[in-house]
C-alpha cells in the first residue's frame, strides 16, 4: 500500500490517501502542542512511540471486541487504517481528577473516583474544544442518542480493559481522550490514537507522570518518560 497524497496535516500527524478509497495511511510527527496549539515543540521519537503504542493497545482491543480503524503497522511511524467520518466529540473517560477536571471543579489533583466519569468535549479548535453534553450534541446533529450510546460504551469498555493493562506494569492510567469515528456503513469505531498523549499515566508508586503533562507543564525528562511508559507496555 502506498501513500497517494497527503489530505490532512493535524498536530501530532499526517493523513494520506492510498489506492485503495477505504484505507488511508496515518503518519506520526514528533510535533508536540498544548493548549490548543499555544505551546509548540518537539519530543524526539515521540512519533515512532506513539505509532507502535497505539497499534498494540488497539489490537487488543480489537481482540476484546472493540472496533477500531487499525489495518496494519507499515513501518515505524505508519499505519494502515480504515477511512471513517470523525464523530467532532472528544470523549474523556477519567478514573482520577487531574488536569481540566481539577482546575474546572476547583479540587486538587489525585482524587481517586468511586467509579469512572466520562465527558464530551465538541471537538471544533476555533471554539475552543468547550465541553458538551449528549443533549447538545444531538441537538447540534453532531452524533445520534444510538451512536453516543455505543461511543460511551466502548469507552468504558476501553477502560476497564487499559487500567487492567497498565496496572500490570505498575502504571495508574488516571485519564485519557478517545475519538470515534464512522465507517461508510456508519458503523462506529474507534480511531485516532492511544498513547501519552492522550493519556495520563503515573507511575503507581512514585506518581511520576510518564506522558505529556511532563511537556504541557515544564517537568523536564519529556523524552525519557515517553521512552520508560513504552518499555513498561512491552514489559
Amino acid at each position: 500500500m502506498r501513500k497517494v497524497n497527503m489530505i490532512y496535516e493535524g498536530k501530532a500527524k499526517k493523513v494520506y490517501a492510498t489506492d485503495d478509497p477505504d484505507l488511508l495511511i496515518v503518519s506520526y510527527k514528533d510535533d508536540a502542542t498544548a493548549f490548543n496549539g499555544l505551546k509548540r515543540g518537539t519530543i524526539i521519537g515521540k512519533g515512532v512511540i506513539n505509532n507502535r503504542m497505539s497499534n498494540i493497545l488497539m489490537a487488543k482491543l480489537e481482540e476484546a471486541g472493540v472496533p477500531t480503524h487499525f489495518v496494519s503497522e507499515l513501518n515505524e511511524r505508519d499505519t494502515l487504517v480504515k477511512k471513517v467520518k470523525i464523530v467532532p466529540l472528544e470523549v474523556i473517560v477519567r478514573n482520577i481528577s487531574a488536569g481540566s477536571f481539577a482546575k474546572n471543579y476547583g479540587v486538587q489533583e489525585g482524587i481517586i473516583f468511586e467509579e469512572p466519569t466520562i465527558e464530551f468535549s465538541y471537538k471544533n479548535d476555533e471554539l475552543g474544544d468547550p465541553l458538551i453534553n449528549d443533549y447538545q450534541a444531538i441537538a447540534l446533529g453532531i452524533a445520534t442518542r444510538a451512536e453516543i450510546e455505543t461511543i460511551t460504551k466502548y469507552a468504558f469498555t476501553v477502560n476497564e480493559i487499559l487500567r487492567a493493562l497498565w496496572a500490570s506494569r505498575g502504571v495508574t492510567l488516571v485519564d485519557f481522550k478517545l475519538e470515534f469515528g464512522k465507517t461508510s456503513d456508519g458503523t462506529i469505531i474507534l480511531a485516532d490514537e492511544i498513547s501519552p498523549d492522550t493519556c495520563r499515566l503515573w507511575d503507581s508508586e512514585t506518581g511520576k507522570k510518564l506522558d505529556k503533562d511532563r511537556f504541557r507543564r515544564d517537568l523536564g525528562g519529556v523524552e525519557e518518560a515517553y521512552h520508560e511508559i513504552m518499555r513498561r507496555l512491552f514489559d
